[in-house]
């Protein structure tokens, strides 16, 4: 209610004039990414409809556009690879099946809350997943903008069809040639244009409407007396809006499919939530990323089957949406809605579209999508984070773009364990100025009690670092005849049972050799494990200091607690004046 309420003529008025800015590009690229896909352009167009609309209804971004994208394309064409392309009927049945398996597996994804687990996979993947995309989709152009005809089969790596098209395949078609560098100057000379002046973003439309208009008047794309074009046209789109359709199911292509489906649903997500959180962090929008996913696997999901191309959130089409405006994503409704009347009124005239001007956009966009100076920043980095590009860019191109993505992701996981089971451990005192700090060479340390500072994560990857730490602790309390030991567990995290185990054996091993052990700074998640597994059965309560507001006040007041031991324990003088000036104590970062 609250929300209805507070849409109003203003907003809508945005939504409007976003939704329509949005939908003149999304409209040939529709079109450009079907063909990248190597499927028929309608189900680009499609896309655009269906995938846009539905994830705008259910999704937490205001201003996200999802729809087909160039790197969605590229994995689909990887997928679909292993269909002979001349084979319509069932390569365009298991495009559906597969927008369907993607999008289950990003449901899926939604509805367990794994989309954290997206936090580990690096971006140095995605940086080396764009390059090897934005590389395979230049050199996939190439025969086009030429004019040669594609020789091979997509059984075939796209380099050596292209080799076969460039070197056993037609001569150079001038016209061709012509019509692709026209649309590359065009498109580089009206995108200046449009962001000099601060136009609406119709630049790629612009360059098929003028090299059509060309490509007509020179009478290149009207048949002649042997019923054939000068070049080749982009193909007929009917005028007609998607249907429902059940895809076929053949067992013999799921393996085939789950791979792709399962780099193509990873790749929608990153893609997604990484421009969503762009915008988001200009906005100041509070983004629901698993509602975000969520919605992706919906609109994925209808998308197949209703005869679209899978799709992700679309960087260009929301930077469009945003900077013109956008209020809700209500304009993703519009912008969908708006596709749909022009694929009514004006599919015929898509026939007159010449592919080498549509390969000339994909050249443009290839070099687009890669951000020149975020990879060299990436290569140069580290050697963890080069070898991540460079690996996953050749293993793109070598073999293909979806095992390139797993490949990344299974990279990323075990490249990041190692990272993640480091546990430091440090050593606290007490200094005569009552303060508690890092101890430093030279510093003496107290005969009676023992400080250490834990921090990482504690999970079964960090246990064999946790017993070393443990043992080291264990030996110097053994040689230095130490009463009391301070364990502090504030910088701990995410602990599971193969390190809580390790923990409760150290407490019990020192507490039957009358050492007294205090837990101090423990969190609320360790604090549950702990007690999950009986420690408060056995161990004394009063030696646990749960976590506090102010940071090291646990830590303090476990000192404290030393001390007033002690006292109680040897009424010395020098003992007791301690205890009166413990209210003194701070900590020293």
């Amino acid at each position: 209610m609250g929300v209805a309420s507070s849409y109003n003529w203003v907003k809508g008025r945005s939504d409007v004039v976003a939704g329509l800015t949005v939908a003149a590009i999304s409209f040939p690229q529709a079109i450009a990414y079907a063909l990248i896909a190597g499927v028929d352009p309608k189900f680009g167009v499609y896309s655009a409809i269906v995938v846009t609309a539905v994830a705008s209804i259910f999704g937490s971004s205001s201003h996200l556009i999802n729809g087909p994208t160039s790197a969605i394309s590229l994995l689909v064409f990887t997928a679909l690879a292993f269909i002979d392309s001349e084979n319509s009927k069932e390569l365009f049945e298991a495009l559906f099946l597969l927008g369907v398996l993607v999008g289950a597996i990003q449901i899926v994804i939604a509805v367990f809350k794994l989309g954290n687990l997206t936090r580990y996979i690096s971006e140095s993947v995605i940086i080396g997943f764009m390059a090897a995309a934005a590389f395979l989709l230049a050199v996939g152009q190439i025969g086009n903008a030429l004019g040669v005809k594609d020789k091979g089969n997509g059984h075939m790596h796209v380099l050596h069809r292209v080799w076969l098209s460039l070197t056993h395949g037609d001569r150079i078609n001038y016209r061709a040639v012509i019509l692709s560098v026209t649309a590359v100057v065009l498109a580089v000379v009206l995108r200046k244009i449009v962001q000099r002046f601060g136009w609406p973003q119709v630049d790629m439309l612009a360059v098929l409407v003028i090299t059509a208009v060309i490509a007509y008047l020179a009478g290149w794309s009207t048949p002649g007396a042997n019923g054939r074009t000068a070049v080749s046209l982009a193909g007929k789109v009917p005028r007609s809006l998607p249907t429902a359709h059940i895809p076929e199911v053949h067992t013999s292509w799921l393996p085939h499919l789950s791979v792709g489906a399962l780099a193509i649903a990873f790749v929608g997500i990153i893609e997604a939530l990484s421009i969503a959180k762009a915008i988001a962090h200009q906005t100041q929008q509070k983004i629901d990323y698993n509602r975000q996913i969520l919605a992706e696997g919906l609109a994925n999901l209808s998308g197949g089957f209703f005869q679209s191309l899978p799709g992700s959130g679309s960087l260009s089409r929301s930077a469009i949406n945003f900077q013109s405006g956008a209020a809700t994503r209500f304009s993703g409704i519009v912008s969908a809605a708006t596709v749909a009347v022009a694929l009514l009124a004006f599919a015929p005239l898509l026939r007159y579209v010449p592919q080498p001007a549509l390969a000339g956009l994909l050249l443009i966009t290839a070099v687009r999508l890669v951000d020149g100076k975020r990879l060299l920043y990436t290569l140069k980095a580290s050697r963890y984070d080069a070898g991540l590009v460079i690996v996953t860019a050749i293993t793109g191109v070598a073999i293909d773009l979806d095992k390139a993505v797993v490949l990344g992701v299974i990279l990323s996981v075990v490249l990041f364990v190692p990272r993640a089971a480091k546990l430091r451990a440090t050593e606290l005192i007490v200094t005569p100025e009552r303060v508690v700090r890092e101890r430093i060479p030279g510093d003496l340390t107290d005969s009676h009690t023992v400080i250490y500072d834990l921090e990482g994560e504690l999970f079964f990857g960090a246990a064999p670092e946790l017993d070393r730490h443990l043992n080291d602790l264990r030996d110097r309390i053994a040689a230095d005849h130490n009463e009391f030991v301070i364990l502090r567990l504030k910088r701990v995290r995410h602990p599971d049972v193969v390190c809580i185990e390790r923990i409760e054996h150290f407490l019990r091993d020192l507490t039957e050799r009358g050492v007294v052990v205090l837990l101090a700074g423990v969190r609320p998640d360790t604090l549950a494990v702990l007690g999950n597994v009986g420690l408060h059965r056995w161990f004394p309560e009063e030696q646990v200091f749960p976590e506090e507001d102010k940071q090291f006040s646990a830590t303090l007041k476990a000192v404290r607690y030393v001390h007033v031991r002690r006292a109680a324990a040897n009424p010395k003088p020098e003992l007791q004046e301690a205890e009166q000036r413990d209210e003194d104590l701070y900590y020293l970062v």
